[in-house]
């Protein structure tokens, strides 16, 4: 295990790791809820700083019943005595000191933007501000309380510090792609001020970034439902007739979307995909749909067609350009501020290996990720709502108009249409969908049928209605 000698961090760690083991699957950010935990066993502990409170910057290695193991970030708060406003976050006890989870205490979390600021290094961990910029600590804190796979903290709007909970060694993405943004002058990112850094199992890896807060801003997907809420309330009026009408920012997002992709080849430059690479490509989609098929029966109908659309991406013969993206764009990962559309989270997938995440792709893939979630926000307020057909056709209504709004935007900006690439667009359209019904069935069951119903609809077939889930 990689030790900061002498600060005790390692002993705290190691006497922490069994209430580590029953707190871990109650947080939301653990990927591991549907497998058996057998063991959680420390493998960096890096004490910060030597003064009360304590923080202790923790890697805890999670073993399961069967497949492999992973890796999270935990930073470990110490006090003798919590207060009522921390107590949610106790961890467990050693000794006379109780642990817990270090983010929602103020006076720890500025520990961190100290750090930062001041480019220090603790034990393994370097942090490292970025050129120029400015990092003001001692604001107060709130931990972002929404479901997503990492953890952020907010300072007073004007910083944002993203944690990466499960750490993988090699460039993480999101940095990368945010700092190559920055170089170029994007203005459709926030500005990249600083990173957490280290080593993990010998190489280099990132476990934290911080950026500039996008105050006064609304997420994509919010401002989005919102739009079909109003539609669904107004039951005599058409999508642009309805007061909320969001074809106007789905086509200034598709502008966003296209300069992004713009900014991204000027930064890191592009590639071409030729009939190898297609093959390639047709092959995995391929494999990830048997995969799907094993985990979710109701895909069964649809395979021999989903399975013709993709192999179809193996016929095609001219090469497509490729190029660093952002590999999991929604309308959750699109910030609205008062001037323009910011895009976040360049991670990628999280189901998917580092080396895939990186890998040069077709911008179609993002094109193709936004449609969907097009579809899903028209779609996902008629859970639990049985069939209901008017509901249904005017959710189809918005999707449609939206989906050709944001189109419109990106061609516009991007000087072509991406549905001149019908074959391509539609294969990574009908990919993301079969992706999102493995997802679905893991973690929301209820929502399954959203993009089923997509599948269906896009395949020609029958469209279930919500909750009337195909058979195999």
């Amino acid at each position: 295990m990689t030790a900061d000698r002498g600060s005790g961090a390692t002993e705290r760690a190691v006497a922490l790791a069994g209430a580590l083991a029953r707190w871990l699957p109650e947080q939301r950010w653990f990927a591991g809820k549907h497998r058996a935990l057998q063991a959680v066993t420390p493998v960096s502990a890096v004490a910060l700083g030597d003064v009360q409170p304590r923080l202790d910057h923790l890697v805890v290695q999670v073993e399961y019943a069967t497949g492999e193991p992973e890796q999270y970030q935990v930073l470990v708060g110490w006090r003798t005595v919590l207060s009522e406003k921390l107590e949610h976050a106790r961890i467990g006890t050693v000794g006379d000191y109780v642990g817990y989870a270090g983010l929602w205490d103020d006076e720890l979390a500025d520990l961190l933007l100290a750090a930062l600021a001041g480019g220090e290094q603790h034990g393994g961990l370097v942090f490292r501000p970025e050129p120029g910029a400015t990092i003001t600590r001692g604001l107060p804190s709130r931990v972002v309380e929404v479901e997503q796979s990492n953890s952020s903290v907010v300072f007073d709007e004007e910083s944002i510090l993203k944690l990466f909970r499960r750490p993988t060694p090699g460039a993480n993405p999101d940095v990368e792609l945010n700092r190559a943004l920055r170089r170029v002058g994007c203005p459709h990112v926030a500005p990249l001020l600083g990173e957490i850094g280290g080593e993990l199992f010998g190489a280099a890896v990132s476990y934290g970034m911080l950026s500039a807060y996008a105050a006064n801003s609304a997420d994509g997907w919010a401002m989005a439902t919102a739009s079909v809420r109003d539609l669904f309330a107004e039951g005599d009026l058409k999508a642009d007739e309805v007061g909320g009408d969001f074809a106007a920012e789905a086509h200034r997002l598709g502008e966003a979307v296209a300069a992004v992709h713009a900014d991204l080849v000027t930064a890191l430059g592009s590639g071409q995909r030729d009939a190898d690479g297609h093959a390639e490509l047709s092959a995995a989609m391929i494999g990830r749909l048997a995969d799907a098929v094993r985990t979710v029966p109701e895909l069964a109908r649809y395979a021999p067609r989903l399975g013709a659309e993709f192999t179809a991406v193996a016929d095609l013969t001219a090469s497509y350009p490729i190029q660093r993206i952002h590999g999991d764009l929604h309308l959750g990962q699109a910030l609205r501020t008062p001037t323009s559309w910011l895009l976040i989270d360049f991670e990628g997938e999280p189901v998917k290996p580092l080396a895939e995440r990186v890998r040069s792709d077709s911008p179609l893939r993002d094109v193709a990720g936004m449609l969907r979630s097009f579809d899903y926000a028209a779609e996902h307020l008629l859970v639990g709502e049985g069939a209901d057909h008017q509901l249904e056709y005017r959710a189809q209504e918005w999707a449609a108009r939206n989906r050709s709004a944001f189109t419109a935007g990106y061609t516009d900006a991007a000087g072509q249409d991406p549905g001149r690439h019908r074959t391509l667009l539609r294969a990574y359209e009908l990919d993301k969908a079969v992706y999102e019904v493995v997802y679905e069935a893991r973690h929301r069951p209820a929502w399954r049928w959203i993009p089923l119903r997509s599948i269906a609809r896009m395949l020609g077939f029958e469209v279930p209605a919500p909750g009337d889930l195909p058979t195999a």
